[in-house]
């Protein structure tokens, strides 16, 4: 059985909530059913974040269940799907019978029976041939109870701690099965989690949720009983161990992943190379430009030539001021297919003075004294430095006339 692991689709998400993605996941749910027919995949894995929120869309429900209805038709006969912390557990559930007639299995949430959660795929002969441990987000309320008066270590330690035991317990309820149902059988694992030894971005969306913001929890979680644990939460392709993956999202959720490899990782214990992956096609380019005037002039020359179409976010970093800054960028993007979605003057951030700029009191600074140790601590050239004192001194001089 040929198995691939995808997860973190995040359908109906957009870039900096102005941007849809839809063309861009469209293109992969059709690159995706394009892969599973050629490689011949038997089972699909969706470990969690299938949609980017709680109440998805009528546009990213349809790309959802259309492509599970497809998905049969590429020859993949079973698909697991487990949600994430992005998904909403009821909407995931509500269709699950339905979806089961398509040997499509859903595990929205954990339920009391632990049972509920494993599943055993078998072959076209009706042959047990995986079992697959599919544990889904642990939301804490799940999994322990709050404690009064708890420090936030003890509740970062009985948080791990039970998520320990949710995987040591239907492990063990996996080789039990395994046993009864004979021969050697692998069993896989799925988790939406941080697992110490993932990668992330900036802004690559990951919400801090419980496992994110207390700590990493180590792969030790994860008994040996395991053939394969196939992770979801984190967006950028990694390994924790060989048998422990990562496999990230599809399209990148932020220009901090901008250039990045995005994959899909493929299982076949029969084959010589158990774990291979497959590089997703880049279906919208996007660009982060950081530099000064110059370095973002000559890109944005380049991308024009390219003549293909790009999203870009441009920071100026350079040390003159540049008041038009805006302005400038429209300029040099005008009748391009460049797509300027965000734009940033560094130089234009707030500074403050801070104890260790002075050893003077503030009342005894005067506001031009103020104007100069901020100055000070920025690397405006001085040519720019005394144009600025001295429109400031104006200002000041305006200021007190008008007083």
């Amino acid at each position: 059985m040929k198995i691939l692991h995808t997860s973190d689709w995040h359908l109906g998400r957009t870039l900096y909530s102005k941007k849809e993605r839809q063309e861009e996941h469209s293109a992969f749910l059709e690159w995706l059913l394009q892969t599973i027919q050629e490689n011949a995949i038997n089972l699909l894995l969706i470990a969690g974040d299938i949609f980017d929120t709680a109440s998805p869309s009528s546009a990213s429900q349809k790309m959802y269940y259309d492509f599970l209805v497809k998905v049969r038709t590429a020859g993949c006969n079973h698909v697991i799907v487990v949600g994430g912390n992005h998904d909403s557990p009821s909407f995931l559930n509500a269709p699950k019978d339905i979806l089961a007639a398509l040997q499509v299995s859903v595990v929205g949430n954990i339920s009391e029976n632990l049972e509920d959660e494993i599943i055993v795929v078998n072959d076209s002969h009706d042959k047990p041939e995986v079992i697959v441990c599919g544990v889904p987000f642990l939301r804490e309320r799940d999994i322990s109870r709050f404690a009064e008066g708890e420090s936030y270590s003890d509740r970062s330690k009985r948080i791990n701690e039970n998520i320990k035991k949710h995987y040591e317990r239907i492990a063990e309820l996996a080789a039990t099965k395994r046993k009864y149902l004979g021969g050697n059988i692998p069993i896989l694992a799925t988790g939406h989690l941080s697992v110490a030894g993932g990668k992330r971005n900036d802004d690559d969306g990951v919400r801090e949720t419980y496992i994110g913001n207390i700590e990493a929890i180590g792969s030790d979680i994860f008994p040996d009983t395991f053939d394969y644990v196939a992770l979801g939460h984190y967006h950028i392709p990694s390994k924790i161990k060989e048998h422990i993956r990562y496999c990230g999202s599809p399209i990148p959720m932020g220009f901090g992943e901008a250039g990045q490899k995005k994959l899909v990782y493929i299982i076949d214990f029969s084959a010589e190379e158990k774990f291979s992956e497959i590089e997703i096609p880049m279906f919208q380019k996007l660009e982060s430009i950081v530099g000064d005037k110059a370095f973002i002039e000559t890109r944005l020359a380049e991308l024009k030539k390219e003549k293909a179409s790009v999203w870009v976010e441009i920071i100026y970093t350079g040390n003159e001021i540049f008041p038009d800054f805006s302005a400038w960028i429209n300029e040099q993007t005008e009748s391009s297919n460049i797509e300027v979605l965000k734009q940033q003057n560094r130089q234009y951030l707030n500074q403050v003075l801070t104890a260790s700029d002075t050893t003077d009191a503030l009342e005894t600074l005067t506001a031009i004294d103020v104007f100069d140790k901020l100055l000070d601590k920025t690397k405006i050239s001085e040519e720019q430095q005394a144009e600025l004192k001295e429109t400031y001194q104006e200002i000041i001089d305006e200021l007190n006339i008008a007083e």
